[in-house]
């Protein structure tokens, strides 16, 4: 008999290390499944959750860059944690009263709560890099977390202008790459929620990763970006003073959440076992 799976979707999708997770808490609770990586374009989106809707075996999929957004339409149902933020993350397929659904949420959230409970943020000032589907899911985090002010810094702070609404209450500017030491200046945390230094785009502009360097001390340096472990930007932080944290803590934290929403069943508590499997031998 098949064995059902779920898996991640994205492009570029090479650089995931969601299936280490899911395989290794598979073997650890003896469950029967799998868990993939599937590369999906852009024009490829909706008939492929077409073809894995008619998949019996199938049970949802993580969802990555660059299709947080433009899932929702070809979805039945949302959560309330992807209608705040306004991107899923995660689909599920829910099987009820003899109807299956395809439910999107987001488990984002979960993730940056992993990442940034532990830093006071309320009343403070908080600095972003990006403005797209996780950028979304981190400024509701910090809405949520009483942060007084949340500078965003993007290519097109036009285009940025979309994340106000999440944060109604929280007193928001948008600028420009060349304005990014104006936004970082005093702030708690400065998060990078781009792929800006991921592996297959583009690095970090180098007055960014300098201007977090001067701007690092006693914040928390979070980056989004899970390959490489070790970035620029958070090099930069940690030089600077800051405290660093990988995209390694929100990919675990949100993978969590996703695994019991697949497979039914709660991982176990993250491990130095489990991270060792996620960064290459030498970079530990």
């Amino acid at each position: 008999m098949r064995a059902p799976f779920a898996e991640v979707i994205g492009d570029p999708i090479a650089q995931t290390k969601s299936p280490i997770i899911h395989k290794f808490w598979l073997q650890q609770l003896g469950i029967d499944a799998d868990y993939r990586a599937t590369q999906v374009q852009p024009t490829e989106l909706e008939p492929f959750l077409a073809d894995r809707r008619n998949n019996p075996d199938w049970l949802g999929c993580n969802v990555t860059i660059p299709h947080k957004i433009d899932v929702i339409p070809a979805l039945d149902e949302i959560s309330d944690s992807a209608a705040q933020v306004g991107a899923v993350n995660c689909i599920e397929r829910r099987r009820a009263g003899g109807l299956e659904k395809l439910v999107g949420s987001n488990t984002d959230l979960d993730g940056i709560e992993a990442a940034l409970d532990s830093v006071d943020l309320a009343g403070k000032s908080a600095a972003l890099i990006g403005a797209g589907g996780g950028a979304r899911a981190v400024v509701a985090y910090l809405a949520d977390r009483g942060a007084a002010r949340i500078s965003v810094v993007a290519r097109d702070p036009r285009r940025s202008e979309a994340l106000r609404s999440l944060a109604p209450s929280t007193t928001m500017k948008f600028v420009q790459i060349v304005e990014a030491e104006q936004a970082f200046e005093g702030a708690a945390a400065i998060i990078n929620a781009s792929p800006l230094g991921m592996v297959g785009a583009e690095p970090m502009p180098d007055m960014l990763v300098d201007a977090v360097g001067r701007h690092a001390a006693a914040a928390t340096i979070f980056d989004l970006v899970t390959t490489p472990v070790e970035t620029a930007f958070l090099e930069a932080g940690r030089a600077g003073g800051g405290l660093p944290v990988d995209g390694l803590t929100m990919l675990v934290g949100q993978a969590a959440r996703a695994f019991e929403l697949f497979f039914g069943a709660r991982p176990p508590a993250p491990g130095k076992e489990l991270r060792n499997l996620l960064i290459p031998k030498g970079n530990q």
